[in-house]
């Protein structure tokens, strides 16, 4: 299977990183695939709404470092966003690169049956950390997100969520939370 894993911290060395990185190491060991993207190294742009890929083209126009990301995710099974909350949302790397996904929308999405133009079957596993330790706070995000990845075929979704995490090490100093990488892996990836 292959697995598609966005990094979205600017911090090459963050918590979302690290669960990232459990979840990538468990999958790769149950024969997963990985192909890794840290955004922040990426140069791209937001979304243009400029309708090329509603009107011209079955993908998004625009020519950057984002492409290869979008292309990689057409062959995916797995995508894996892994994201720290900033102000109370995805990171502004993530939000721009979600942004770009509109163009996997078929032209007549909106009255559609089949608005993608992704395979079925694809899985997310959204990856969340944030400093507020109070799991009640920004646990809209997941949904939203889920929703919208539903749109795209993306069913099953699966939320790998760590709170209360602030300084760089935190998340490696809470086995609760690498152990559910590492179960959601074994999961999606286990050889029977």
């Amino acid at each position: 299977m292959k697995v598609v894993c966005l990094l979205a911290s600017p911090r090459p060395k963050g918590n979302s990183t690290a669960i990232a990185g459990r979840f990538c190491e468990r999958a790769e060991k149950n024969g997963a695939s990985i192909q890794r993207f840290s955004l922040n190294k990426l140069t791209y742009r937001g979304c243009q709404a400029c309708m090329t890929c509603k009107t011209k083209l079955d993908r998004c126009v625009l020519k950057d470092d984002l492409a290869e990301v979008l292309e990689a995710i057409r062959d995916a099974d797995v995508l894996v966003l892994a994201t720290p909350v900033y102000f109370g949302e995805v990171s502004s790397q993530l939000k721009a690169f979600i942004d770009r996904t509109f163009s996997y929308l078929t032209p007549d999405y909106a009255t559609s049956a089949a608005p993608s133009r992704l395979k079925a079957g694809k899985r997310l596993v959204f990856i969340q950390t944030q400093g507020q330790p109070d799991e009640k706070q920004f646990a809209d995000i997941f949904p939203r997100y889920d929703y919208f990845f539903k749109w795209y075929g993306f069913n099953d979704n699966l939320l790998i969520r760590g709170c209360g995490l602030m300084a760089d090490a935190d998340a490696q100093a809470r086995s609760d939370i690498m152990e559910a990488a590492e179960k959601t892996a074994d999961m999606l990836f286990q050889k029977s």
